[in-house]
């Protein structure tokens, strides 16, 4: 059964240790698949595509990470989710997981009356095919993932013009809250998050083990 752990607000780069560590016990076998929830403070993390250097000037703590993509932003109000997925009994597919991920978060940005989707061409979740509320990086390991995805629910959208996010102007990037013009507490984003992924990693759909040791629980919507 798969287990979902939250991690609450936390330092990356701990975080990214622990992350990568979680990936061996999925590859020996000692855990089940795998979904993080995390928020962390500010910090620009930069994919194997690299950056135009604009991430080193932006004056925020950079990290150069081993997942796909190029640089982005992450920050209080976003929520991050990292899922430590054995891809080998599913066909070893990584293309149809990333698309997993990304109907997973429209399925579940539906839940505040967004309508998103996928831009051809374009990795991550997309509003009116214009902005970005979610971005997607993955790396695989033996064939079982981590990295993952960076959901915008109601964080200051700033920093992004300090860099370019995901190789394009920052102007383009949005929020849940920006959409519905309203608030939105963290940790009323995660339930839907959780279910929309279980509904599709999980058998038999949404029901999980929640370990979230020293940490908070999962709120409820």
């Amino acid at each position: 059964m798969p287990a979902v752990r939250d991690w609450g607000r936390r330092d990356y780069g701990p975080s990214l240790t622990d992350m990568r560590a979680l990936v061996l016990e999925r590859r020996a076998g000692r855990i089940p698949d795998t979904l993080i929830l995390v928020e962390h403070p500010p910090v620009v993390t930069v994919g194997v595509q690299g950056d135009d250097g604009g991430a080193a000037a932006s004056g925020l703590p950079v990290v150069s990470v081993e997942r796909g993509g190029h640089a982005t932003y992450h920050g209080p109000g976003q929520l991050v989710g990292y899922p430590i997925v054995d891809l080998a009994p599913r066909g070893r597919d990584v293309r149809r997981f990333v698309q997993e991920l990304e109907a997973g978060l429209v399925e579940a940005l539906a839940t505040w009356g967004v309508r998103a989707g996928h831009v051809a061409g374009q990795r991550g979740v997309w509003v009116d095919g214009a902005r970005k509320v979610a971005s997607i990086g993955i790396a695989v390991d033996h064939w079982v993932t981590f990295h993952g995805f960076a959901l915008n629910v109601d964080l200051d959208l700033a920093p992004f013009q300090r860099f370019q996010p995901c190789g394009m102007s920052g102007a383009r990037m949005t929020s849940i809250a920006r959409e519905i013009g309203r608030p939105v507490p963290l940790a009323g984003a995660k339930r839907p998050v959780v279910d929309a992924w279980l509904g599709r990693f999980a058998p038999g759909g949404p029901a999980a083990e929640v370990a979230a040791p020293d940490r908070p629980g999962l709120a409820p919507a």
